[in-house]
């Protein structure tokens, strides 16, 4: 990715210098930051970034129209424009194009401050739009050439990579090794992010219609394949000789299942064995393995593996359902305005222009939490002060040697690609690694010559610490933000909630309709798991007489999440019984007590979040339920004595046994806290 990353920006670099083209700053840095999950995503983030810029200009271009010649009505529509950007931040569903739009807002509001003729604003207008739109477009070409030359299939590497993740677990097993770390939160995590990416992915493709049916069976056969295995690392069992030839047998198939879907083979059979196994779950996996090369034979209906969605997304509405009725939206807008609205004040007073930075950090940081904005503008000033030190000091000692667009290709690539790096890292630093970029470019690409002032990195960093400043008199002094805390309580609760709502599914006899349901609670269910872990590390950055009372909450709230994202997990293997998926059907009576004591765990995780927030919670009969259930599988096994089925249910009723020792221990852990 950082190499994909260099290689656009370079040439979007070379581009701007050679053909002088303005705002080359903002153009390399899109080439960076666009996103490049493959090449359909970054297509289509390119064309909502055109969209979006364009529009931007036809707003910007009337409001010039109708306010520029009056400076009274000019003010009114630069505050007006600042309280709808960020408006437009919490109500506008498509959050990357109300960001895109605000930004290029927020880049030229500058230039329609600067005493120059109308042309020539009009002009550099649409060279902001025109740049930048160039960049996002040799970004994409530069996408979709590497999948073309690299000869990848990002759906197959997806697979791929799932069945690989459920062989290395396998193999510590074998190896008669505990299962590291890294194994056990690769494998989890793919469990947790299920596979709504890769069912976009194929309804967005061009395949043809009976591999796209087919594949979409074996996505969902691998999605199976992951969270049966995730289950497994948290079971105990000893495994005999015989146990580990089972398992090496299973790795072995599933290198083969995967070696032949890589290199466009039809997968050899799965041979299952009949003998007893103490392995939990054994059966069950499989079981899935050998349906994946039966997609193929035509043996059963694809719709049988994995129900077939509907072409295209749904449509999508263009603003939240709450826009208008949510006064959280109003108040939002209305300090982030404030705080941009000063900013603009001051350095018009001033007449110091360089520093309109400050207006740019309040529309980035502003976030929803005083923490969350905190950890991003201590990004965002580091990333700047460590960009200025580069920037400087390369227009001090390595400039002045320089004479030719290839000796500052190199000077451009030392920069770049550490900074790219970071960048590209996770959410805790990449913001850092932005804010170097942009700060370099600034300074070294924003004329077609040596910058030899060093006005551009002091007047950069003075105007974010201008805009810091306002976000601090607006959001923590004036009109406070909700602690980082108060969000990760809420996140924790709605996920309690969404969990004992998949707990009852699915409920109706649509298999089509169950599947989407599932595919959508995971979705937010996830969500909400990385947001409130982003709200955690926010906590951190905040201070005050309730400090220690929060640290405090975060450390509980941080160890429950782990609880329940175990439970997620396991509850997620048992929906497929739910569901009574091929290899996952049970008897009507052992289904009936299933269940029941399906209804009694979302009973009890109601109630724990209902004692979270401070009401009385309710009283179930959830012990009583699992003993119901495990009679009934007792019955069942006395009527049909085989091997295979006691295998079979000794791992059915272990699921069981753990969501209900994870539920209470949860459940007695808050009791206590609360």
């Amino acid at each position: 990715m950082v190499a994909r990353a260099v290689l656009a920006t370079t040439m979007v670099m070379i581009l701007t210098m050679v053909f002088r083209m303005p705002y080359g700053p903002y153009a390399a840095l899109y080439a960076v930051t666009i996103s490049r999950e493959n090449p359909q995503a970054t297509v289509k983030e390119v064309k909502t970034i055109i969209v979006a810029f364009g529009a931007c200009v036809l707003y910007v271009l009337a409001g010039a129209v109708f306010f520029l010649a009056d400076p009274d009505l000019r003010l009114f529509w630069i505050i007006t424009t600042l309280f709808l950007m960020f408006y437009g931040l919490r109500v506008v569903t498509n959050h990357s194009a109300a960001a895109r739009f605000g930004y290029l807002i927020v880049v030229t509001i500058p230039l329609w401050d600067r005493h120059i003729s109308a042309e020539s604003r009009v002009e550099g207008t649409l060279w902001a739009f025109g740049s930048i739109s160039l960049a996002s477009i040799v970004t994409a070409l530069t996408e979709v050439a590497f999948a073309e030359f690299s000869g990848r299939d990002d759906l197959l590497e997806s697979i791929a990579e799932r069945i690989a993740a459920v062989e290395e677990l396998l193999e510590c097993y074998v190896g008669s090794r505990p299962v590291d770390s890294k194994t056990e939160k690769h494998i989890t995590r793919l469990a947790m992010v299920g596979t709504s990416r890769l069912r976009r992915f194929l309804k967005r493709s061009s395949y043809a219609p009976l591999y796209a049916e087919q594949m979409g069976a074996v996505v969902a056969l691998t999605g199976r394949l992951v969270d049966v295995a995730a289950n497994l690392t948290s079971l105990y069992f000893d495994l005999t000789e015989q146990d580990r030839e089972e398992l090496r047998k299973l790795a072995t198939q599933l290198t083969n299942i995967r070696a032949a879907l890589v290199n466009g083979r039809i997968p050899s059979p799965v041979e299952t064995s009949g003998d007893s196994r103490r392995v939990p779950l054994l059966h069950e996996l499989e079981s899935t393995a050998s349906m994946i090369p039966a997609v193929f034979t035509g043996a059963r209906p694809v719709v049988a593996y994995a129900p077939q969605a509907e072409s295209g997304d749904p449509p999508l509405r263009f603003f939240a359902p709450d826009a208008l009725s949510n006064p959280e939206h109003i108040r939002y807008a209305l300090k982030g305005c404030l705080a941009a609205s000063l900013c603009y004040l001051f350095y018009n007073a001033k007449d110091w222009p360089g520093i309109n930075t400050a207006i740019t950090t309040c529309f980035l940081t502003a976030l929803s939490t005083i923490g969350s904005s905190h950890q991003k503008q201590m990004l965002r000033i580091s990333g700047s002060i460590i960009g200025v030190v580069l920037g400087i000091g390369s227009q001090v000692f390595i400039l002045p040697y320089l004479d030719s667009i290839a000796g500052f290709t190199l000077l451009f690539l030392a920069v770049t690609i550490p900074a790219t790096w970071i960048a590209t890292s996770g959410p805790r630093l990449s913001y850092c690694g932005v804010q170097i970029l942009i700060t370099f470019y600034l300074i070294n690409l924003n004329e077609f010559r040596v910058q030899t002032s060093l006005e551009p990195g002091r007047d950069r960093v003075i105007g974010i610490f201008l805009g810091l400043l306002m976000m601090w008199v607006v959001f923590d002094q004036l009109w406070a933000d909700a602690p980082a805390v108060v969000e990760m309580k809420k996140r924790f609760i709605a996920n309690l909630r969404l969990l004992a709502q998949y707990a009852k599914e699915p409920t109706s006899d649509d298999l089509k309709l169950n599947s989407e349901r599932s595919y959508v609670l995971r979705e937010q269910i996830n969500g909400n798991f990385d947001a409130a872990r982003a709200s955690a590390d926010g906590v951190l950055f905040e201070f005050g007489p309730s400090r220690q009372q929060d640290l405090a909450w975060r450390s509980r709230l941080s160890q429950w999440q782990l609880q329940l994202r175990l439970l997620f997990i396991t509850d997620i293997a048992l929906w497929k019984y739910r569901a009574r998926l091929p290899g996952f059907e049970l008897p009507h009576t052992v289904g009936a007590a299933q269940r029941a004591f399906d209804d009694e765990l979302a009973r009890e995780l109601e109630a724990i979040a209902d004692r979270i927030e401070g009401r009385p919670p309710q009283v179930g009969l959830f012990e009583e339920s699992l003993a119901r259930l495990e009679r009934e599988v007792s019955a069942y096994e006395g009527s049909e004595p085989q091997p295979e089925t006691a295998d079979r249910f000794q791992s059915f009723l272990s699921l069981h046994r753990r969501i209900e020792s994870l539920t209470s221990s949860l459940q007695k852990e808050i009791g206590n806290a609360v």
